[in-house]
């Protein structure tokens, strides 16, 4: 007989910024018990499912006893008896009791912390590792690594106003090089960072905050470090970038407020990327523009889409009707994959799904506020898109999914294949 859902429980946890999050338990009849922490965000989508908090004084504002009390009143009753492999069924199910097209009255962090569960208890129950229950047996794709190494922006009290400057280890053989290209390059950048007098304190994700002279400093800074771990640039280890635009969008244009280096427009900005596009082996650039400069982003896509990926995150919010408009007004041509925008694992692979029917690339990604829980890992596996963004290989939140990852290359042995969506170089491990 399949087993059923016993019981649901939530807890009051704290993420990686000291903030309150939702851990779920959820237990089955056949003695299965399965948890779930749900990440938040602090560069977040205007249009993202609401993020249930009390409002009261305690952890000022931030607590979520009203979202753990929606798990136990109005959740909880309703999963009772409920097959946990129908994962459709029940996240359906959890948006008919939600009711709302943004997950305000539940709150998604409620919601998503039991479809996450339910996923992991199914997968607990069918003796398979989450990465194969949620893919299938053709699972075995590890996903290059996004590490961002530099920090600005909301993830950093410093002078560079872009968030997220990050290597991406395209030429690696395998997933287990692909970490250690990335690490001996962070390493070496905290050499070099020192060694110029710079501040090598870390940010919300693990990369270094220093207060660079300009935005671009830090893309140089980082070339020199590739070169100083032994890597050539471009070939071995490509960059990536996150200007994370909408902080810094204002009414009267983009505000590079904190280098001091002006307000400019759309065109401007198309402009300076397209600049550094060419002077640094760039092959990635996150939400250049502002979420709402749907027009913009289908310039930049037009101008640089052919040599590099223009990745949608706060525009799209992984929500499949915002990467509908997406596809047909060609605003970009890859899609950041956040379980917690959207607020359900099926949601999320609608999502995905869309990515794959018009041949755009997807990132799964963590959230800057994150848990030592490693589902994102198994799901990029799942998810066979050959990227995860999930900060960089400092602190211990980050580093557990680069470990999950670590395992399930080891565990799928010669099965593993680890293909960069920037390179030829698919291989197996050996």
């Amino acid at each position: 007989m399949m087993s059923r859902i016993e019981s649901v429980r939530a807890l009051e946890i704290l993420d990686s910024r000291g903030n309150p999050t939702i851990r779920v338990q959820l237990s089955l009849d056949d003695g299965v018990v399965a948890t779930a922490s749900v990440p938040s965000g602090a560069s977040t989508g205007e249009h993202e499912a609401v993020e249930l908090r009390d409002g009261e004084s305690r952890f000022g504002g931030k607590g979520v006893h009203k979202a753990i009390e929606n798990v136990h009143e109005v959740i909880a009753p309703a999963l009772n008896g409920q097959d946990p492999t129908r994962q459709a069924e029940i996240d359906a199910l959890l948006l008919a009791l939600d009711g709302t097209p943004n997950k305000a009255k539940l709150g998604a962090n409620a919601i998503l912390g039991v479809s996450m569960a339910v996923a992991r208890a199914a997968a607990l129950a069918s003796r398979l590792p989450l990465y194969a229950y949620l893919g299938g047996p053709g699972a075995t794709r590890l996903p290059v690594p996004m590490m961002n190494i530099i920090n600005g922006g909301k993830h950093a009290d410093n002078s560079v106003d872009f968030q997220e400057f990050m290597v991406m280890p395209v030429g690696a053989p395998t997933f287990a090089e692909a970490l250690r290209y990335g690490t001996e390059t962070f390493h070496a950048l905290a050499r070099i960072l020192k060694k110029k007098g710079y501040a090598t304190s870390v940010g919300d994700e693990g990369g270094f905050a220093p207060n660079l002279e300009s935005n671009e400093q830090a893309c140089e800074i980082i070339v020199e470090a590739i070169c100083a771990a032994g890597y050539e640039p471009g070939r071995d280890i490509a960059l990536a970038l996150d200007p994370a635009a909408s902080s810094f969008w204002t009414s009267n244009g983009y505000d590079l407020a904190k280098s001091g280096q002006g307000r400019k427009t759309s065109d401007e900005m198309i402009a300076l990327y397209q600049g550094w596009v060419e002077a640094f082996p760039i092959a990635s650039i996150e939400d250049g523009l502002d979420e709402n400069d749907w027009s913009g982003f289908a310039r930049q896509t037009a101008a640089q889409g052919h040599r590099i990926q223009v990745v949608g995150d706060d525009i799209f919010v992984t929500n499949p009707a915002f990467i509908r408009r997406g596809i047909a007004e060609k605003t970009a041509n890859a899609v950041l994959i956040k379980l917690n925008q959207i607020g359900t694992l099926s949601e999320t692979m609608q999502a995905i799904a869309l990515c794959r029917e018009a041949g755009w690339n997807y990132v799964i990604s963590h959230r800057s506020g994150e848990t030592e829980d490693t589902f994102l890992a198994d799901f990029a596996v799942a998810m066979g898109g050959g990227q995860i963004k999930t900060g960089s290989a400092c602190r211990s939140e980050r580093v557990a999914k680069y470990n999950r990852l670590l395992e399930i290359e080891s565990e799928l042995g010669k099965a593993a294949v680890f293909k960069s969506p920037f390179a030829s170089n698919s291989s197996s491990v050996d």
